[in-house]
């Protein structure tokens, strides 16, 4: 029967989102591309990518739970869990000896590959045209690495790829290759989830030996991106998220018909540019912020607003820009009314925090030398994973969200430091001065980061220094550039005129606007009981409470 066929091409066949499944349950000769004559076979073959996921979650898994499991679909599991990782150690030796040869020979790879299959490290088929295609299709993974990686060939990576592909090949293809037919069916493999050099290669040598290939990836990455540069057929689904761990059971909840409609509903009006948001529906995203240049009479008016109707606010890409504002007030209006109600309304908020005895921080003299440097990915950068991770990480009893928020604020003040360096220190002293005091913020203003609902009211620390309750200290300053980095407001005044930030923070990160008259020890005055009365019976009216 096989003797006649001396050649196996594959052709992708055309997909859509309603028929790639009845296309990867029909035989080879009954899919488009097929034919036999002249001694050479071709078949269509199904290779798909679903990236990111639907609105019903629950679904989702139970239908890869059944591609895995029920027998009508026969698609084998591949993912970085469920990979076999067990090499013989005969076929490692074998494998270090082939590239002590090509390291003195320097071998195409076509001799490459014979070298391979010399050493038994390529799989064998009792079909002829598969048993050839196996050799086809590592020719072209081994050229695809070539072309791909630095030096080629002779890239130091080059051993961890080939052990992971012949081991994955002998543990995962070799079974299959029993009952592969190419007039009835090649392999078929589900790959899912998060993958690493050595997988991309390896699904790259299936598709080029002729198997079904479906991705699935819940966050949206593409394993296929970098090395396969024909069509492949791709839906997105309308959600990101991280991929959870592959079903090892059906999920027992069932959403109802009103619920994914009143989700995709919430999908449609939520989405990253509709300027709509729920409240706590940016809780995951990253916050960064944009620092406001205001006059004096717009910095009230701005402080009142909510984020998302801020001039530039922008969501994407799972992080949120927040407009914010960061000024200083010199002096005192000659109208004092005026400048008592300005400073009251702000900081009766419900999400103002006013300070009026300094310093508001505890300078730590810990040494975390060595704990930045040990937090620095490879650009040199404080790394998020690698602070989150730390024993000396403080808020990991903070929401996920949050504790990413404030690590993300950590890597970019310690990236470009906005505080004056002392006489003594260098640009990496400063770094990690600001890298250790943001370990140590006080609870009152972890409360107020904790309160931000990004795209609504943005939280304000207030400070009202006359200079007769203690003054601000460097690692104030160092608070401060953590929560402007976050996207609080900070507002600062100062009734006597003198330096205070000014003697820590860089100038140019913030307004400062000079009023009237300098005042010295002017006391705070606090709103009369009646108007304090008052503006919390509107807030509470806005609020519904």
């Amino acid at each position: 029967m096989y003797p006649p066929l001396n050649q196996l091409n594959v052709h992708p066949v055309s997909l859509s989102f309603e028929n790639w499944q009845d296309m990867l349950k029909k035989r080879l000769s009954e899919r488009p591309n097929y034919s036999v004559e002249n001694g050479t076979i071709q078949i269509g073959q199904v290779i798909g990518k679903f990236l990111g996921a639907p609105i019903d979650v629950d679904e989702y898994y139970n239908q890869l739970f059944d591609f895995v499991n029920s027998p009508e679909w026969k698609l084998e599991l591949l993912s970085e869990d469920s990979l076999d990782k067990t090499i013989d150690n005969t076929h490692f030796q074998a494998i270090q000896k082939v590239i002590n040869i090509h390291n003195e020979q320097k071998l195409s790879t076509k001799r490459f590959a014979a070298f391979l299959d010399g050493e038994q490290l390529l799989l064998k088929s009792k079909v002829p045209v598969i048993h050839r295609k196996l050799r086809e299709a590592m020719i072209s993974t081994l050229e695809l690495f070539e072309e791909q990686e630095t030096n080629g060939l002779k890239s130091p990576e080059l051993r961890r790829v080939l052990v992971d592909l012949v081991k994955w090949s002998i543990n995962h293809l070799q079974p299959l290759l029993d009952q592969a037919d190419p007039q009835v069916a090649m392999p078929k493999f589900l790959w899912y989830g998060d993958f690493k050099k050595s997988h991309q290669y390896f699904l790259y040598y299936l598709i080029k030996l002729g198997c079904d290939l479906v991705i699935f990836h819940p966050e949206g990455s593409d394993i296929l991106a970098r090395l396969n540069q024909e069509t492949v057929f791709t839906f997105h689904y309308p959600n990101q998220q991280p991929a959870e761990p592959f079903p090892k059971e059906k999920r027992s909840r069932k959403s109802t018909v009103a619920y994914r409609a009143s989700k995709e509903i919430e999908s449609i009006l939520n989405n990253e540019g509709s300027g709509l948001y729920k409240p706590w529906q940016l809780r995951d995203y990253t916050p960064s912020s944009i620092t406001l240049k205001t006059t004096y009479d717009e910095l009230f008016i701005l402080a009142k607003e909510t984020a998302m109707i801020r001039p530039d606010f922008l969501v994407r890409d799972g992080e949120v820009r927040i407009p914010a504002i960061f000024a200083k007030i010199q002096g005192v209006s000659k109208n004092r009314k005026e400048y008592w109600d300005r400073l009251q309304s702000i900081s009766q908020l419900s999400n103002s925090l006013l300070i009026r005895s300094l310093p508001i921080t505890n300078s730590s003299n810990s040494d975390f030398r060595y704990h930045y440097r040990n937090a620095l990915d490879r650009e040199g950068l404080v790394s998020l994973e690698k602070v989150i991770q730390s024993h000396y990480w403080p808020y990991s009893f903070l929401a996920t969200g949050l504790q990413k928020g404030i690590a993300h604020a950590i890597r970019k003040i310690c990236e470009t430091p906005g505080l004056k360096p002392l006489v003594t220190e260098s640009s990496e002293d400063v770094k990690i001065y600001l890298f250790t005091q943001a370990m140590f913020m006080p609870k009152n203003i972890i409360q107020l980061m904790e309160r931000f609902d990004y795209s609504q009211a943005v939280p304000k620390l207030i400070i009202y220094n006359n200079e007769t309750t203690g003054m601000l200290s460097r690692s104030d300053a160092a608070l401060l550039l953590l929560l402007n980095q976050f996207g609080i407001d900070l507002i600062l005044y100062n009734p006597p005129g003198h330096n205070d930030i000014e003697n820590y923070v860089d100038e140019r990160l913030f307004d400062k606007h000079w009023l009237d008259e300098v005042v010295f020890d002017l006391e705070f005055k606090e709103p009369s009981l009646f108007k304090k009365g008052l503006f919390q019976g509107i807030l509470k009216n806005l609020r519904g409470d």
